[in-house]
């Protein structure tokens, strides 16, 4: 009986040995499985059975230092064959754009919204006369002031542009972002030029397209605007003509007008000074405010013409009583998926009209001898 007992003691304890050793083995099997694999199977790990040119890399370069019988050659990102198809490509999220000139004319005009009937605007012209009379005098009948209506001609501002779906889901920036701020710069872009120079067909129009004359406010027509010749055809007589341009303005409207001209004319007026040798424009010396030519702002409107003979390339008055800016509404923009699939259109509109409101606030200077 006391030998079975032994016996059995003596298996268990070979049966927990060759259980310790199972363990060892499965924990060596571990850490095998668990170190990465290079070039398929070596030392049993899965994959791709390794070659014999891999194995004896492995063997003599990686483990020893060994090159003889190896071959070496270098990677490079700079070919694709070399190394550069294993170099991931990156797309900078923020897509540079060269910028272009917007007109700021509706930052200094008047800007109002209208409805779905139009917008219209009542001008008084000639002031309402009146007379001194004693006291006990009678009192004759006065003339009443004459009414002119403000209809700014517009337009509709429009643009459709296409994108793929797979575009908008695969594309590493935000491209819905990207497009309309795209389309935010154009319209801004196409809306300024038309401030200035618009025909007023199916568009604002500008008020370099008004009729223009040389006539005081006295006689001059409604509507239309005078301008002070320059003295010399495509060209300036002298610096006096701007002085000129500033006092045929009304000094009613002189508070709050300004210069509006193109970067190419103010590059040549910034060359102007006095007899005494002091500049007619002047920097500005305080942050955030604009630079002055005899007391006055000068604004950068690109959309104005150089400097040519019969050319109305300066404006000055005040744009605040003298432009008026017609707009429906913000620009909407509809997000169309259906039309033209795979595609998504991108469909923006906005409405805006302008014109003239106060043809007195505004004068220009035309390059020519009269």
């Amino acid at each position: 009986m006391a030998e079975d007992v032994a016996s059995q003691s003596d298996q268990i304890k070979s049966l927990r040995t060759d259980v310790d050793g199972l363990k060892v083995q499965m924990s060596d099997i571990s850490k095998a499985s668990a170190r990465p694999v290079l070039a398929g199977n070596i030392d049993g790990a899965k994959g791709m059975p390794s070659s014999a040119a891999a194995q004896d890399f492995v063997a003599k370069y990686l483990r020893r230092g060994d090159q003889s019988g190896v071959e070496l050659k270098s990677f490079s990102g700079a070919s694709g064959p070399e190394g550069g198809f294993a170099v991931p490509q990156e797309i900078d999220a923020l897509i540079g754009a060269t910028l272009k000139d917007i007109s700021p004319i509706r930052s200094i005009a008047t800007v109002v919204q209208t409805g779905t009937a139009g917008y219209r605007k009542l001008v008084t012209t000639g002031g309402t006369p009146s007379g001194w009379v004693s006291e006990t005098a009678g009192r004759p009948e006065t003339d009443t002031p004459d009414f002119n209506e403000i209809a700014p001609p517009s337009g509709e501002l429009y643009a459709n542009p296409a994108a793929s779906q797979a575009m908008l889901d695969d594309a590493a920036f935000d491209v819905e972002s990207w497009l309309a701020d795209e389309i935010a710069r154009e319209f801004a872009q196409a809306e300024g030029a038309a401030f200035v120079g618009g025909s007023g067909v199916n568009q604002p129009r500008g008020f370099l397209n008004a009729t223009v004359t040389d006539e005081s406010d006295d006689v001059r027509a409604f509507g239309s605007l005078q301008y002070v010749p320059s003295g010399a055809s495509g060209s300036f007589d002298s610096e006096d003509v701007l002085v000129d341009l500033v006092h045929t303005l009304r000094p009613a409207y002189r508070q709050g007008a300004s210069f509006v001209m193109n970067s190419s004319t103010l590059a040549h007026i910034r060359k102007f000074k006095t007899a005494d040798g002091a500049f007619l424009w002047q920097p500005s010396l305080a942050s955030g405010q604009p630079a002055t030519l005899l007391g006055y702002p000068v604004v950068e409107a690109e959309d104005m013409p150089d400097i040519a003979a019969d050319s109305l390339s300066i404006a000055f008055g005040n744009f605040r009583a003298g432009y008026l800016i017609a707009e429906r509404s913000a620009t909407s923009i509809l997000r169309d998926p259906f039309t033209n699939k795979p595609f998504v259109h991108f469909y923006a509109t906005k409405r805006v009209g302008g014109q003239i409101m106060n043809s007195e606030a505004i004068k220009l200077m035309q390059f020519s001898a009269s």
